[in-house]
């Protein structure tokens, strides 16, 4: 019996953005216009390029409205940008950016340590910055950090995630993104979260942003699939994590996911690329590769069309 995938997820890498944050070695302009390329020639149809954060508080991204710059109109049609503020989408409009992913989190503290403001400022000044994306003709997404946990307070009650997700003044984004930023959710929880934003709260893109810290990354992800996400976040050997949130380790792996929800556009030859790429990047870093798609494409077992080599 031949098998047949479905995919009903799409993949978003966010290499460029959550995963340089907190590496050690920078990354310079010309290679990170280079690698988003590089993956867009290759069909990942989205990526997350970088953040308006305060360079001095995030330096790895300090460069991003000149990646922005460095790319054309239909390039940046399938980036985006993170902003927190107004002031944020208006300065990356101005670069050119026209996708905006506006952060902030379910809890408190954590809103405070990587935005400055409580969570209810954010939420008081979304209106302005959907104003603002649309005045560019772009697009903005409500990304909803520390959606199941939180380091400083703990457990984060789902009420409090899904009384943002209906708050009329969020309601002017086109998709909503429920992160796991400490990547400590098990599926279940994450079934249930995902469920009730897509039953009980305005209609609209679900994007799933897992991490890997308890190695559910994965399981986490197609969970979140299954219950209704049709994008799903990603970045290259699962580098990075948050600076504002003690324990957070890295994202779950670009090459897991493309392995485990096999998108249309992706070959054995493809992913192979993907592989490559990543490893010689954080090679470059001098970051860990936590793929295991990345080990397992290395193995000796040939007759399996996705080990590299396997068609040779």
């Amino acid at each position: 019996m031949t098998f047949t995938y479905t995919p009903t997820a799409q993949l978003r890498d966010v290499t460029l953005r959550d995963g340089l944050q907190l590496t050690g070695k920078p990354l310079d302009t010309e290679r990170k216009v280079a690698l988003a390329r590089d993956l867009l020639a290759l069909g990942v149809p989205e990526l997350e390029i970088g953040s308006m954060a305060r360079p001095d508080l995030v330096p790895p991204l300090a460069d991003t409205l000149e990646v922005i710059a460095a790319l054309t109109p239909e390039e940046l049609a399938k980036c985006w940008v993170w902003v927190a503020t107004p002031r944020h989408v208006e300065k990356a409009a101005a670069a050119g950016a026209r996708n905006f992913q506006y952060c902030l989190s379910a809890s408190d503290s954590h809103n405070q340590a990587n935005i400055g403001r409580s969570t209810e400022d954010s939420v008081a000044a979304m209106p302005a910055a959907i104003e603002l994306a649309r005045d560019s003709g772009g697009t903005i997404q409500l990304c909803i950090a520390t959606a199941f946990t939180c380091p400083f307070e703990g457990v984060v009650d789902p009420a409090r995630v899904l009384g943002i997700a209906a708050d009329p003044r969020t309601d002017g984004a086109a998709d909503i993104v429920v992160a796991d930023t400490l990547g400590q959710a098990v599926p279940a929880q994450v079934r249930q979260l995902i469920q009730a934003v897509r039953t009980s709260t305005p209609p609209r893109r679900i994007v799933y942003h897992g991490h890997d810290t308890w190695g559910l990354g994965v399981a986490n992800t197609l969970t979140a699939i299954d219950a209704g996400a049709t994008l799903v976040d990603g970045s290259l050997g699962g580098l990075g994590g948050c600076p504002f949130a003690p324990g957070a380790s890295g994202n779950t792996a670009t090459e897991d996911l493309l392995f485990a929800t096999r998108p249309d556009w992706l070959t054995p030859a493809v992913l192979a690329t993907v592989v490559e790429t990543g490893a010689a990047l954080l090679a470059d870093l001098g970051e860990p590769n936590r793929s295991k798609t990345a080990q397992g494409a290395h193995s000796e077992a040939r007759a399996f069309d996705w080990v590299i080599g396997a068609q040779s």
